[in-house]
C-alpha cells in the first residue's frame, strides 16, 4: 500500500478520535449542566417549570409540591393554565405569547389554585430556549410565591385607610371621598351632597370615670350600631328604587361622620341623623351594668359658597357644636333656613303617618260629564287631609312628602277601597239608573309597586263592584318614565277589565310611538291648555290636535279645568266628549255628590234628555 494511503488513513483516524473526544466532552458538559440544573431546581425555593410552546408541562421543580401541594403525577394530568385564576388567565397567555415572539419575558403577578382550593399569588418571569434553527422551542418559567407579601401589602393599605379600633374608614379615606364628591358637584349642575358630623356627648368624662378600655368598648359598639343602621337605610333606599350612597367614617377620638353623596332635601339628612341618635341611645352593657350614651349631630349641605372640600366639614362642625351647646343629644343644620325647612318637613311626615292612623283623610268627588248632554259619567276621587289644627289641606301641600316616605302607597290603597265602597253606596241610593264609574289617581310609587294588582283586587273583593266601573288615572309623566313598566301594568289592568286614563296630556314627553303602545282608554287634556285656549291660539291648536289624535286612536277625551261657558262651547265644537271643572261643580263630599247626581237627573229629565 502506498505511503500516501497510510498517511491519509492515519489523518482520518486522528480526525475520528478528535471528533469522539469532542462529542465526549460535549456530552460530559451537557450532563454536568443537567446535573447543575437539577441541583438548582430541586433545591430552589422558587418554582421552576419547563413548558413547550403550547403550554404543555415538560418539567416542574419539586417546590411545586411544597408551595401548591400537587405531586408531579397530579401536575402531569392537567394543563399548566388550568390552575390559573379565570380572571388572570388571559394575561398569562398574553405574556407567554409576547415571550415567544420577542424572546424576552416580562414580570407579572397572577393567582393560581392550591390543592386545598385556596388561591396563591405568584410573581412570574419567563425565559426562552431556542432550537437549532433559532425558533423558540421551550419556555423556562420561574414562579415565586408572594402570597404573604401581598397580604401584608393589603393589610398595610387597609390600615392606611381604616380605623384600627372600629374597622371603619378613617379620616384619610373620608377626605378622599369628600374630594371626589366635591369634584362631582362641580361637574354636574344641580347635584348636591350632605355631611353629618356626630360627636359622642360627654365622652371625656365617661372615659375618665370608667377607663379607656370601657371607652373603647363604647366607641366600637357605637360604630357597630351606626354601621347596622346605615345598611338598613341602604336596603330601604334600594326598595324605593333610590340610590344608596351614604358612607360612614370615624374621624378620630369620639367623632364620626356620614357622607350623603346624593341628597334631595335637608330633611333626608335629618331623618338619618335622628335614626342614628336612636340607635346610639339604647343602653350599653358594661361590667354587669348598663350605660347610656348620646350623640350630637351637625348637618351641612354643599352650597355655592364652598370653594374647598373642607368648607362643608367646617360648617358641619359649627352645627355640631351648636347642638352640643344647646344641651347635647340634638341635631342641628348649619343653615337656619334649611333647618326650619327640614324640621317642618319631618313634622309633616310625622303628621301624615298620624293622619293615616287616626283616619284624618277625606275624599272629595268631582263629576266628569258628557259635555253635550251634561250626563254624569264618573266621579274623580280626590284626596284631602282634614288636619286637626290647620283644617282642610290640599294634596299639593303634602303629596310630595307622602310620596318620598312611601306612605302614599298605603294612602292610595285606602283611597281606592273607600272610593269603591262609595260607588257601591251610590248605586244603592241613586234611582236614576245611570251607570256610574269612579276614577282614582295612582302615584308614581304606587304604579311601580308590585302590590298594586293585589290592592286593586282587594278593593274589588271588599266592595263587590264590577271592575269596569273602576278607572285608574296616572299622569303622562309617570307613564313615560318607564315605558316598558307602563305597558306591563296597563296590560294587567286591561286584563282585569279596569279602565285607564292618561292625565295631564299635552304637557309631558310621551312620544306618539309610546302612546300607541300604552293600552289606555282615555286622554285627559291638561287644565293649563284649557285655561289658555281662549287667549293663546297655539294652545287652542294643541287641544284640537290632541282631540283629533285621540279619536284616530279610538280613545275618549276628557277636558280638565273647564271654568267658563266659552271654553265649554269651544270644546264641543272641537269634538271633545267629556269634561270636568268648576263650571260644573267643585270637588264635594259624598253626600253632596249624591244630591248633585239627583239634580242633574231631574234637569236632564225636564229638558227631555236621557
Amino acid at each position: 500500500m502506498p505511503l500516501w494511503v497510510w498517511i491519509a488513513l492515519g489523518a482520518l483516524a486522528v480526525l475520528v478520535i478528535c471528533e469522539e473526544l469532542r462529542i465526549f466532552k460535549v456530552d460530559r458538559e451537557c450532563r454536568k449542566k443537567d446535573e447543575i440544573f437539577q441541583a438548582v431546581t430541586e433545591n430552589a425555593a422558587d418554582m421552576i417549570a419547563l413548558v413547550d410552546v403550547k403550554g404543555h408541562r415538560l418539567y416542574n421543580s419539586p417546590s411545586y409540591k411544597r408551595v401548591l401541594g400537587y405531586s408531579p403525577a397530579e401536575l402531569s394530568e392537567t394543563s399548566s393554565f388550568e390552575q390559573i385564576h379565570p380572571d388572570d388567565r388571559m394575561r398569562v397567555l398574553e405574556a407567554a405569547r409576547e415571550a415567544r415572539e420577542s424572546g424576552v419575558g416580562k414580570r407579572l403577578e397572577y393567582r393560581i389554585k392550591h390543592k386545598d382550593g385556596s388561591w396563591r399569588v405568584l410573581e412570574s418571569v419567563a425565559s426562552t430556549i431556542r432550537d437549532g434553527r433559532g425558533d423558540v422551542a421551550k419556555l423556562v418559567i420561574v414562579n415565586r410565591d408572594i402570597t404573604e407579601r401581598k397580604r401584608a401589602e393589603q393589610q398595610l393599605e387597609y390600615n392606611l385607610f381604616h380605623d384600627l379600633l372600629t374597622g371603619l374608614p378613617n379620616r384619610r379615606m373620608f377626605m378622599d371621598r369628600l374630594q371626589s364628591a366635591f369634584a362631582r358637584v362641580r361637574r354636574e349642575t344641580g347635584r348636591s351632597y350632605a355631611l353629618l358630623l356626630a360627636n359622642v356627648d360627654h365622652f371625656k368624662v365617661f372615659n375618665e370615670a370608667m377607663g379607656t378600655k370601657a371607652g373603647d368598648h363604647i366607641l366600637t359598639e357605637i360604630a357597630r350600631r351606626l354601621s347596622a343602621e346605615m345598611r338598613q337605610d341602604d336596603g330601604a333606599a334600594r326598595d324605593r328604587g333610590a340610590a344608596s350612597d351614604a358612607s360612614l367614617f370615624r374621624l378620630g377620638a369620639d367623632e364620626f361622620t356620614i357622607l350623603l353623596e346624593t341628597v334631595g332635601d335637608p330633611s333626608d339628612a335629618m331623618r338619618i341623623a335622628r335614626r342614628l341618635q336612636e340607635a346610639v341611645a339604647a343602653p350599653f352593657p358594661i361590667e354587669s351594668r348598663e350605660v347610656r350614651a348620646s350623640v350630637s349631630v351637625g348637618i351641612a349641605l354643599t352650597t355655592a359658597a364652598h370653594v374647598r372640600p373642607e368648607d362643608i366639614l367646617k360648617d358641619a362642625d359649627v352645627a355640631m357644636r351648636r347642638a352640643k351647646a344647646m344641651g347635647g343629644s340634638r341635631c342641628e343644620v348649619f343653615d337656619e333656613a334649611m333647618h326650619t325647612r327640614a324640621v317642618g318637613r319631618l313634622k309633616l311626615e310625622s303628621d301624615l303617618r298620624m293622619a293615616l292612623t287616626e283616619r284624618q283623610f277625606r275624599i272629595h268627588y268631582q263629576p266628569v260629564l258628557q259635555l253635550d248632554t251634561r250626563r254624569i259619567m264618573s266621579f274623580e276621587a280626590l284626596l284631602r287631609w282634614e288636619h286637626p289644627t290647620q283644617g282642610l289641606i290640599s294634596p299639593y301641600r303634602f303629596i310630595d312628602a307622602a310620596e318620598d316616605t312611601g306612605i302614599l302607597v298605603s294612602i292610595g290603597h285606602w283611597l281606592m277601597v273607600q272610593a269603591c265602597h262609595q260607588l257601591r253606596e251610590w248605586e244603592v241610593n241613586d234611582r236614576s239608573g245611570s251607570p256610574m264609574n269612579v276614577t282614582v289617581n295612582v302615584s308614581a310609587r304606587q304604579f311601580a309597586d308590585a302590590r298594586l294588582a293585589n290592592d286593586i283586587q282587594d278593593a274589588l273583593q271588599q266592595t263587590g263592584i264590577d271592575p269596569s266601573r273602576l278607572q285608574l288615572e296616572m299622569t303622562e309623566k309617570i307613564a313615560s318614565a318607564d315605558p316598558k313598566l307602563t305597558v306591563t301594568v296597563l296590560s294587567h289592568l286591561k286584563h282585569f277589565g279596569i279602565g285607564t286614563v292618561l292625565d295631564d296630556f299635552g304637557t309631558g314627553s310621551t312620544s306618539l310611538v309610546g302612546l300607541t303602545q300604552f293600552p289606555v282608554d282615555a286622554l285627559k287634556i291638561d287644565r293649563s291648555l284649557i285655561r289658555e285656549m281662549q287667549t293663546d291660539r297655539s294652545a287652542s291648536d294643541i287641544v284640537e290636535l290632541i282631540i283629533l289624535l285621540a279619536h284616530k286612536m279610538n280613545l275618549k277625551v276628557i277636558a280638565e279645568g273647564i271654568e267658563t261657558a266659552r271654553q265649554l262651547e269651544r270644546l264641543i265644537e272641537l269634538g271633545c266628549e267629556y269634561g270636568q271643572g268648576y263650571f260644573f261643580s267643585q270637588p264635594m263630599e259624598a253626600k253632596a255628590a249624591l244630591i248633585f247626581m239627583r239634580q242633574q237627573f231631574v234637569s236632564r229629565k225636564s229638558a227631555g234628555t236621557s
